[in-house]
């Protein structure tokens, strides 16, 4: 018989399939905000009216932008547009674009709550990982200003209450973990995804892959989450080639926004999830790697190391994309190569040398220790590394 624990967090909405600009006013409004603060992406600020767009709809309630938050959200960035939505008076904060957008807001909340000025202030509030892969979560009040996300990438982290910060000091990504830090509302808008670079969008979709393929695979799998997962795939399976083969196809955006959406129902629920994860968050941290770009690099090599303790799970991963009796790691494979995404370690500029210090790295990511197929050395790490590279 099974059994488990759903947790179920703060969100209170979630909208689609309309203009962001409008439904951003709506929420806004609705909330009372008189101060938004906005924390959105360079591109879209600078390259597009996208933005501009929004501070017009918002009018008199608009309080100010920043627009740097650099990939893999470096607390050196967080604490800077914490000081400025600080400045402002902020009491709401809105994310515009990709998932180090979304991830830097969550922490720029707490930042708010708790008068963080400098990097080290945010120390006492990270996830702390023991030997034994057992998270510790320290205890602080939540966020009293709350954050709206809207999304132009597929990262899915607008759904997690969990907010991953880059230490550049010491070259870690770490975790801050509070229910209070979730966005209140999420507004999924593709025809804003349209300015989104292909290869970011896609690779991000392809992360959202990864959620959905760790969160079947996962310890804690349950018939709650298993049906939304092979629906994700389903529409990731679709909407990603759709989208590479018509980028104007905003049907196919909006199929992408809700398998990835879908993808995080069991990670924000309390699912764990394994390798693929873990080592990504190092490669991103400890490296560099884009965010997407580590799923589509590490994804397949880890459902082929992990194929000995769960094939048969795995067999239906592959046929919820299309592909029974095929093994889930080549059905993967093929698919993020049709996608034109780097698919070993050497495509994404990693070298040789630098595989021990990542492996041992993997060791302070909690997700490690909750992969299908026990991990508990760094030598093991290695085994899955050396299959990527």
């Amino acid at each position: 018989m099974q059994q488990g624990l759903v947790n179920f967090t703060g969100m209170e909405r979630v909208i689609f399939g309309q203009a962001a600009r409008d439904a951003l006013s709506a929420e806004v409004a609705a909330r009372d905000a008189r101060r938004v603060f906005l924390l959105a992406s360079g591109t879209l600020n600078r390259e597009t009216d996208a933005i501009a767009g929004i501070r017009e709809a918002l009018g008199a309630r608009y309080a100010g932008t920043h627009d740097h938050m650099p990939a893999h959200s470096p607390r050196s960035a967080v604490i800077a547009c914490a000081n400025a939505a600080r400045a402002a008076g902020a009491d709401l904060l809105v994310t515009i674009g990709g998932g180090s957008a979304t991830d830097g807001g969550k922490a720029v909340t707490i930042c708010l709550e708790h008068d963080i000025r400098d990097e080290d202030g945010m120390e006492p509030f990270r996830t702390r990982v023991d030997a034994e892969g057992k998270r510790h979560f320290p205890d602080y009040a939540a966020p009293a200003v709350r954050l709206i996300a809207v999304p132009t990438t597929l990262s899915g982290g607008e759904f997690n209450a969990r907010a991953g910060v880059t230490d550049t000091r010491v070259k870690l990504k770490q975790s801050y973990i509070h229910k209070g830090i979730i966005p209140v509302s999420v507004i999924l808008d593709p025809a804003i995804t349209v300015h989104t670079p292909e290869w970011l969008f896609l690779s991000t979709g392809v992360r959202a892959l990864d959620h959905a393929v760790e969160t079947f695979l996962s310890l804690d799998a349950n018939d709650y989450t298993d049906g939304a997962m092979l629906q994700a795939l389903r529409l990731l399976g679709r909407g990603l080639p759709a989208v590479k083969a018509d980028p104007a196809d905003l049907e196919a955006r909006l199929q992408c926004l809700m398998g990835a959406w879908m993808s995080m129902t069991g990670i924000v629920t309390g699912s764990r999830l394994g390798a693929s994860h873990a080592i990504g968050h190092i490669l991103g941290g400890s490296a560099g790697v884009p965010h997407g770009h580590t799923s589509c690099v590490m994804l397949p090599y880890v459902l082929e190391w992990n194929a000995p303790v769960n094939a048969d799970r795995q067999a239906a991963i592959a046929a919820a994309m299309g592909h029974p009796g095929k093994t889930a790691a080549e059905v993967v494979d093929r698919f993020i190569s049709g996608l034109d995404m780097p698919r070993t370690l050497r495509a994404v500029g990693i070298s040789d040398n630098q595989l021990p210090k990542l492996a041992e790295n993997c060791l302070l990511d909690d997700w490690t220790f909750s992969n299908p197929r026990p991990i508990r050395t760094a030598e093991q790490v290695m085994e899955i590394l050396r299959l990527a590279y």
